[in-house]
């Protein structure tokens, strides 16, 4: 995955580059290639060459230069890839890859032509690769599909100006999702385009005229935690190539002792991992349920993450709504009385596998106040909430 990864973000950035100076030209604006005296690093140039060669050249030349964007400002990327290793191993498996992302991007390319919906290829491609991988990654990560963060960006509704933040980000989806939302609702009608899903989606961004707000929307929004560092590195590259230009994701635990942000946050949209525990000894202090499961801690920690009416989504198990354990019962007393539980979303059994089969829900809050109405699917769930919590 992080191989294919390095090939997706190496022919996105010749891509990318090539649209933003037909940008600059129509617009009649200045702009400098990522390229500049370095054409021969462009896929469209070294995916030409003979099979030897190209493996040498992708691996000495192009896999060092794309390590090193932004390097010169401190970049987060440059960070994260600095003990990055190119070990695709044979030039025939190089070219056939190579070959292969080519017609994948071509087929996906006519469907967006015949207006199967306007997401770019990027996030396509990774959900295909996510898909093909049957079980949940190696520190219990699996694939969000896209409907469903589109539903609960919807519902929290995140605005241009709102910090945002994922403390479990994997591939960047939630804040991808978010950043999308918000070009959205400052897009004309006329460049509006509905999606397979029936939501109707923009990412021209063209009523936003402050440069102050381009700058705040694509450099200090949205930030994102993992403690897998392929993690980090696909969801830079993922942000990187949708038009975040500095997304801050960090390689950071955030269930740890290490994790010291509080009370910081407008917006947290999180699908934590559903199953694990974490060592007792290294759980934040700042989290105050006696627990070690992580679908608990994770919902302890977003409230904490949260400034006062600060909004939050997060997918739960069935388990939050309705375990027996004291943890359980005071986690949902804390988001009733310490917060107003807006809505439970029940989903479907199942809607995660291959990862997982459990039973999920989707929690939509607000910090601070009272809950005194919980909008949801199943009246059941509402009044077993609040059973639970209050017994």
């Amino acid at each position: 995955m992080e191989q294919i990864s390095y090939l997706l973000f190496m022919k996105r950035l010749d891509e990318m580059d090539h649209t933003k100076r037909q940008n600059a030209e129509f617009t009649k604006q200045k702009y400098q290639s990522l390229f500049k005296g370095n054409e021969e690093l462009r896929w469209s140039q070294f995916r030409h060459l003979p099979a030897e060669e190209m493996l040498a050249h992708v691996r000495d030349k192009v896999f060092p230069f794309i390590k090193k964007l932004g390097g010169d400002n401190g970049d987060l990327f440059a960070k994260y890839m600095h003990d990055a290793v190119f070990i695709i191993p044979k030039a025939s498996l190089l070219v056939e890859a190579i070959g292969i992302m080519d017609d994948i991007y071509g087929e996906m390319e006519k469907g967006r032509q015949q207006g199967q919906g306007v997401d770019d290829t990027q996030g396509d491609l990774y959900e295909y690769l996510l898909s093909e991988i049957s079980t949940a990654g190696k520190n219990g990560q699996f694939r969000t599909p896209r409907h469903i963060i589109q539903m609960i960006v919807s519902l929290v509704n995140p605005k241009l100006g709102d910090e945002i933040c994922d403390p479990a980000s994997g591939t960047g989806g939630f804040l991808l999702g978010a950043y999308q939302h918000i070009l959205t609702q400052y897009t004309s009608k006329k460049h509006l385009k509905m999606e397979p899903s029936g939501l109707e989606r923009g990412l021209m961004g063209d009523k936003i005229t402050d440069k102050r707000q381009w700058k705040r929307l694509k450099e200090e929004m949205f930030y994102g935690y993992d403690f897998d560092t392929t993690m980090v590195r696909i969801g830079l590259m993922n942000l990187l190539l949708n038009g975040i230009d500095r997304p801050g994701m960090f390689y950071q635990d955030t269930l740890s002792k290490g994790f010291d942000e509080k009370d910081r946050f407008d917006v947290v949209l999180a699908n934590p991992p559903f199953k694990g525990s974490i060592d007792k000894g290294d759980i934040n202090e700042e989290l105050t349920l006696k627990t070690t499961k992580t679908e608990l801690l994770f919902v302890d920690c977003i409230i904490n993450l949260l400034r006062i009416g600060g909004r939050a989504g997060v997918i739960v198990p069935d388990g939050v709504l309705f375990g027996s354990s004291n943890a359980h019962k005071q986690l949902r007393e804390r988001l009733i009385e310490k917060c107003e539980l807006q809505g439970i979303v029940k989903m479907p059994s199942g809607i995660f596998r291959p990862y997982a089969g459990v039973s999920t829900a989707a929690l939509i809050f607000v910090k601070g106040g009272q809950t005194e109405h919980v909008c949801t699917t199943c009246r059941r769930t509402a009044i077993r909430l609040t059973t639970n919590a209050t017994r």
